[in-house]
């Protein structure tokens, strides 16, 4: 699927969409003082090979009614209700109409209860340039099953206070001109965002709001159209992701430019290949914000952040793994109430520059660590950055009656080592007496009752070891 060249015109939100504009879509328009401006808007459409292409030409108000034992999506044509495609004249109204009418279309059923199963409708915007001065929003809410060509339908005893179930949004270009956000779903159930492309933001890309289980993936999201290295880059604001909602997932996105990448504040989300190369750290950005103290439950997997990193609060639950970090990138866990469990920072690789920075990193300016068990920060591999762990091993020779190996480099709590294996080799005869002494500053302190020549050879651990 390829995608025209688009030329961004002032004052212009651009737009190329197949199929239908769905669940709160909105293209806000909101100055600094929060209050609505009139500001102009196009919409386009993606060039696409899908089988589901209706031809524009002759095309009725409404798709016909399929025959007996068919079942096709209806479609709705916006000229049809008065848009203009040239982009001359405001359709804005005529949009909402089409909108309106989808809505008020046969349903079959219900999905989740009190959400209404539209059937699969699906409004086409004809390849055409539309004008809008005001968001876009859903007529009614108690609705699902938008933009879909099949439907299984099951019989569900629950009861549910969403407002949508099943919606797509899919093949989307937004600019927003800088006037506010671009896509805001809210309170809503099982929505896909696919292959979307998100410019011009000031506040939110997408914002995900309560609901349940939205998808976002196969998508490009950027303040600014950049490759990286802008010049501009120190004034990159707003945020590309908002996810204030649980059970979401975002995969095989790329956000380009923004001073948040992904800000995270409900539970149980994952991140799955996302390439994050928005504000760089040393510039004051975040690549990942993780912003739910004392519950995080997030997994962050095979994702690429380039000289951007991750900051997570009073982490519990979270997993980062097999992910690369470039530039410099490191991962901060921030200390707001002194907790962190269960934290998981393994098999991943880190590439800097040479000038010491610590891969993994604490910030106590709010109070120190004090809750801490079942973190794990271990074979990651470094290049050019210095390694923090929770485990160690080290080891040293001498003659004398003490031996000391010295973590405090490499281990990442202060002053908290909980478990220690040690081995003490020498090559003289007879059996000394040796005890470990001391572990606190994170240095292991080995002593004998006798001067000898040996070896020790020490594992230490900052989470206790369970039998």
């Amino acid at each position: 699927m390829g995608m025209e060249r688009v030329e961004v015109r002032g004052l212009m939100i651009w737009c190329m969409i197949m199929g239908l504009l769905a669940n709160l879509v909105t293209t806000h328009v909101h100055g600094g003082d929060q209050s609505p401006l009139v500001a102009a808007a196009h919409f386009r459409k993606m060039k696409t090979f899908e089988a589901s292409a209706v031809p524009v030409s002759g095309s009725p108000l409404v798709s016909p009614s399929p025959s007996q034992g068919e079942s096709h999506p209806r479609v709705y044509h916006v000229t049809s209700y008065g848009a203009d495609p040239t982009g001359k004249t405001d359709s804005t109204d005529a949009l909402l109409e089409a909108m309106s009418a989808a809505f008020q279309g046969p349903t079959e059923g219900f999905l989740m209860e009190g959400i209404a199963n539209l059937g699969g409708p699906r409004i086409d915007l004809q390849g055409g340039y539309y004008l809008i001065s005001r968001p876009l929003r859903f007529p009614a809410a108690g609705a699902g099953n938008i933009m879909s060509n099949e439907t299984l339908n099951a019989e569900l005893a629950s009861s549910s206070s969403y407002n949508y179930e099943y919606i797509t949004i899919k093949d989307v270009m937004l600019d927003s001109n800088y006037r506010g956000g671009a896509i805001s779903v809210i309170n809503s159930l099982r929505t896909s965002i696919d292959n979307c492309y998100i410019t011009h933001f000031t506040t939110n890309g997408i914002e995900v709001r309560q609901g349940h289980e939205t998808y976002i993936r196969n998508s490009y999201l950027g303040q600014h159209i950049t490759a990286g290295g802008d010049p501009g880059e120190r004034n990159f604001s707003g945020t590309a992701i908002t996810l204030d909602g649980n059970d979401n997932a975002v995969t095989d996105v790329v956000i380009f430019s923004a001073a948040t990448g992904i800000l995270i504040s409900g539970q149980a989300n994952v991140l799955s290949g996302v390439h994050l190369y928005n504000k760089a750290t040393g510039f004051g950005g975040t690549g990942i914000y993780l912003k739910l103290p004392g519950l995080a439950q997030t997994r962050i997997v095979n994702c690429y952040l380039d000289y951007t990193g991750i900051i997570a609060e009073d982490p519990v639950q979270l997993l980062v793994s097999n992910s690369f970090f470039l530039g410099d990138a490191y991962i901060v866990l921030k200390s707001v109430n002194g907790v962190a469990n269960g934290v998981n920072i393994v098999d991943n690789m880190f590439s800097g520059s040479g000038k010491g920075v610590e891969i993994v990193q604490l910030d106590q300016s709010r109070g120190k660590f004090k809750d801490v068990d079942q973190v794990f920060v271990d074979r990651n591999n470094v290049k050019g950055m210095k390694l923090k762990a929770t485990v160690a091993k080290g080891a040293v020779q001498g003659n004398g009656t003490s031996w000391t190996v010295d973590f405090s480099g490499v281990l990442l709590f202060p002053n908290q080592i909980r478990h220690v294996q040690y081995t003490l080799s020498t090559p003289t005869g007879g059996f000394p007496n040796h005890v470990l002494r001391n572990s606190s500053d994170n240095r292991v302190v080995i002593e004998s009752n006798v001067a000898i020549p040996a070896s020790v050879f020490v594992t230490v651990n900052q989470v206790l070891v369970q039998s």
